[in-house]
């Protein structure tokens, strides 16, 4: 699909069930028509991982995924060599007499050969050749260590990678970039100016309201607006963990499969851990009240912004 301008886009992401605000059509835009790797950063569930998914669907390309944790390396993230199929491979060489005759020097070149090479997630980005180039998801780079982001520059400035044994691989087409960040730490200036950056919001009442509607189609319009209310007055609680747009889907997916047609005390208790994730929090709602909560629910739920 052709996106030559930011209507394209947000019309390409609404055909998906995505629906991004101005500022996110505008920033994925740029980053294609730039290609520039684009760095999403926002409170978990707000959509970032799901935007990268939808972008290849889009695009009819792979997704190439890199998810990051702590203390994860080049050798997880670019390459690795295969140890058990080189010494398969000595000790056939060493059976058959042939180390003595090849050398060690050639010998040495055929374990270090692209035979026995293991290409990780960011170097299966980078050394494409089927035409079209795959959204390589960097998801989460905030849970890794500040060296791991060393890696990354060369990647995503020169869209390059070097293995001192084989050379260096260069991209033909460079793959669209997207890294997210739940911004448990803060991602360090250098990589920062080498991408695009878009702050994901939660999306406003309207927008979440047609998000379920899309997203759950078997619950009707009123227990979607509801469930959208409920989770807004829920963001609003100074909560330790605030649902996403994630935990709003689930929660109405599950009301759904209970057959729920509207929100009440008893249903909000029974449903509460689909949509909060932490003891604490379950006790904040119940302090300032579940009648609070349904009754703020049913009273916004009758009005749009």
């Amino acid at each position: 699909m052709s996106l030559q301008s930011v209507a394209d886009v947000r019309s390409a992401l609404d055909e998906h069930n995505y629906l991004a605000s101005d500022g996110l059509a505008t920033a994925v835009f740029l980053a294609i028509s730039l290609n520039r790797p684009l760095l999403l950063e926002g409170e978990a569930g707000v959509g970032k991982t799901e935007l990268a998914k939808v972008l290849a669907k889009i695009r009819n390309s792979e997704l190439i995924r890199l998810q990051c944790y702590e203390g994860i390396d080049a050798a997880q993230a670019m390459y690795d060599w295969d140890y058990s199929r080189q010494l398969l491979h000595l000790r056939t060489v060493e059976a058959t007499g042939e180390a003595t005759s090849i050398g060690a020097e050639k010998l040495e070149g055929q374990l270090y050969s692209e035979r026995f090479l293991i290409r990780r997630a960011l170097l299966q980005a980078i050394d494409q050749h089927t035409g079209v180039s795959p959204v390589l998801l960097i998801d989460e780079i905030d849970r890794a260590d500040d060296e791991f982001e060393a890696y990354l520059l060369e990647v995503l400035s020169d869209f390059q990678i070097t293995i001192p044994e084989l050379g260096t691989y260069k991209a033909t087409t460079p793959p669209l970039v997207v890294l997210t960040s739940n911004r448990t730490r803060d991602v360090h200036d250098a990589l920062k100016r080498r991408c695009l950056y878009h702050w994901v919001e939660h999306p406003d009442f309207d927008r979440e309201v047609e998000i379920v509607k899309r997203r759950v189609p078997q619950v009707a319009e009123t227990l979607a607006r509801q469930v959208a209310a409920a989770v807004e007055a829920l963001r609003k609680m100074q909560l330790y963990k605030p649902p996403g747009v994630a935990e709003t889907i689930d929660w109405a997916t599950a009301l759904g499969r209970l057959g729920v047609g509207e929100l009440d005390e008893s249903v909000v208790q029974a449903t509460l851990g689909t949509v909060l994730k932490y003891r604490e929090d379950h006790e904040r709602v119940r302090e300032n009240g579940v009648a609070t909560l349904v009754k703020q629910a049913f009273e916004r739920g009758l009005y749009s912004n």
